[in-house]
């Protein structure tokens, strides 16, 4: 799924006047004073000596005024959660609702200050809750074990593009969530968890590639199964949706488990899959998508698959700001011809109404696959690219409403893990 990040504002650190207060009741004053009250010099003041000069009262001064512009004014706080030292204060926009992100020092300092999408927070069961070793991080996630009937499958849920929570919730929808309880009443286990750039952004860097992003993290979570004694027995299968899908093969080449799930994966360059998505979205909404974003998009992707391109290219010449690391590693890699080498059952599953990846890659896969007897293709004319169903032009309206993954499709997977 390509989702912009929305709206990083800045990283910096203030200082507090009272240490009385306790920390969700200072990020209240702090986000009251710059965006309600827009008393921008009493926030000012917030800030540590070492940094009030590197952020003038001036700049300071524009986060109130970009935001009305983008999401409207601050409306309402509705709930405040945190993990550790990060709070999260959940914010209603007029235009729409987000978290104020504040992290904390263990002097009650403010670390860091953000607008993020909304991170929901669950009385999360400790039963469920595991943590994998993922290279240098920890994977935060969930897994769900059938108390009966258990068929000794386990499904890993692998991410598409975007910081993703373990839900991948977006909008009101929770695939991923759907998906592993529907698993879970027909025996079958799963594990799911925080990608890393939802979890640990820090991690994410100019040098980053999918590979840090995506592959890695889905390859250590299946060896720990593997690996672990207590699954003994169990068949290990890997469900990628959309960049979990496209990197599936890679995936496959380093994990070697039972089974793949490929969930409207592209089989095409993702280059050319922005450039049609722009054009796309252009038509629907000429507001939104402008013109002028369209041919930014094309030259972009025409500079990226020029001789130009190279490793020093800057991230402002290439499709959604990513750095040149990032592209040079997707450009060298085919999924079509790698997927010719994973030898195990692969089920791939496409909704007609997706406008992000489509028919097009669908045909791509089978037709690459076409004398491989074990791979299962399985097409959906009505869902969407969250698998959830759908009537009229598509639209990423149909994200913002609420909607629960399709049972045909479910069923299929099912039957998909089963035989």
């Amino acid at each position: 799924m390509i989702m912009k990040k929305l709206l990083t504002l800045f990283f910096t650190a203030f200082a507090l006047l009272s240490f009385s207060q306790d920390r969700k009741e200072i990020g209240n004053t702090f986000i009251k004073a710059l965006l309600i009250d827009k008393n921008i010099e009493k926030a000012h003041a917030y800030f540590d000596p070492t940094v009030a000069g590197q952020i003038p009262v001036e700049q300071l001064k524009a986060i109130p005024q970009q935001l009305q512009g983008q999401i409207g004014g601050l409306k309402n706080i509705l709930e405040v959660n945190n993990e550790g030292n990060t709070y999260y204060y959940y914010s209603e926009f007029e235009k729409e609702k987000l978290d104020v992100q504040l992290t904390f020092s263990e002097n009650n300092k403010l670390l860091g200050f953000f607008l993020v999408p909304h991170k929901t927070f669950e009385k999360r069961d400790e039963k469920t809750t595991l943590k994998i070793k993922s290279d240098a991080i920890e994977l935060n996630g969930t897994l769900l074990i059938p108390p009966s009937n258990n068929k000794k499958r386990l499904v890993i849920f692998v991410h598409g593009s975007g910081p993703h929570d373990r839900d991948e919730t977006i909008g009101e929808n929770k695939p991923f969530k759907d998906i592993a309880e529907y698993l879970l009443n027909n025996g079958i286990a799963s594990y799911r968890y925080d990608k890393r750039t939802y979890s640990h952004p820090e991690a994410f860097t100019e040098k980053s590639t999918v590979e840090e992003e995506t592959v890695n993290d889905a390859v250590n979570a299946a060896l720990y199964f593997k690996n672990n004694a207590d699954y003994k027995g169990y068949q290990i299968i890997i469900l990628g949706h959309s960049q979990g899908a496209y990197m599936m093969p890679k995936i496959a080449e380093k994990a070697q488990v039972s089974k793949y799930v490929f969930m409207a994966g592209n089989a095409r360059p993702l280059q050319d899959l922005l450039v049609e998505q722009y054009e796309y979205l252009h038509t629907i909404d000429p507001a939104k998508v402008p013109a002028e974003a369209v041919q930014e998009i094309k030259k972009q992707a025409a500079f990226l698959n020029s001789s130009q391109f190279n490793l020093h290219s800057p991230s402002s010449e290439l499709p959604l700001g990513q750095s040149a690391a990032y592209w040079k590693y997707l450009k060298d890699y085919n999924q079509l011809n790698e997927v010719k080498k994973v030898k195990a059952p692969m089920f791939f599953a496409q909704g007609g109404r997706d406008y992000q990846v489509t028919e097009k890659d669908f045909s791509l896969w089978k037709e690459t696959l076409k004398n491989d007897k074990t791979a299962v293709f399985k097409f959906y004319p009505a869902l969407s690219h969250l698998f959830i169903a759908g009537s009229g032009k598509p639209s990423p309206k149909d994200y913002e409403t609420k909607g629960k993954v399709d049972e045909q499709f479910l069923k299929d997977l099912v039957q998909f893990i089963l035989q």
